[in-house]
């Protein structure tokens, strides 16, 4: 493999980074558009973790971080870039950020139905938490 770069997603990114959503990451009832994408990194330009293999798009993270909790989402692996520590060195910058904040527990939304995904988590220290539920309601039809 050759020099995996960490680095923080910018606007110029968010077309490049929405297609490969399209085919690295797993599908769900998100509705994402360039506008959230945007609006996310207008509000916390340090929250889009993207990982390139000599300057290759090869995996992202959302590391959030509201001033209170420590949240992850959407971490992507291109499936030909899979089991070669990408996840893991984004996992290591978004634990390192949130470290920075003073954050002492970390949340990742993972889906049930995700069952690839669940062995990564877990090999990267993360488990379920049986005793919470995560609640919805939608705010539009």
């Amino acid at each position: 493999m050759g020099d995996l770069v960490i680095r923080a997603g910018m606007q110029a990114d968010v077309g490049a980074v929405l297609e490969f959503w399209l085919h690295a990451a797993e599908g769900t009832d998100r509705q994402d558009s360039a506008g959230k994408v945007h609006a996310l990194l207008d509000r916390d330009p340090e929250a889009l973790l993207l990982a390139e293999l000599d300057g290759e798009l090869v995996g992202t993270l959302i590391a959030g971080w509201d001033g209170w909790r420590a949240h992850l989402y959407r971490l992507a692996v291109h499936p030909g870039h899979r089991r070669k520590g990408v996840a893991t060195a984004l996992l290591a910058a978004a634990e390192e950020r949130f470290a920075k904040f003073g954050a002492f527990r970390i949340d990742a939304m993972v889906l049930d139905d995700n069952t690839l995904a669940h062995p990564a988590w877990a090999a990267a220290g993360y488990a379920p938490q049986p005793q919470w539920a995560r609640w919805v309601k939608p705010l539009s039809g």
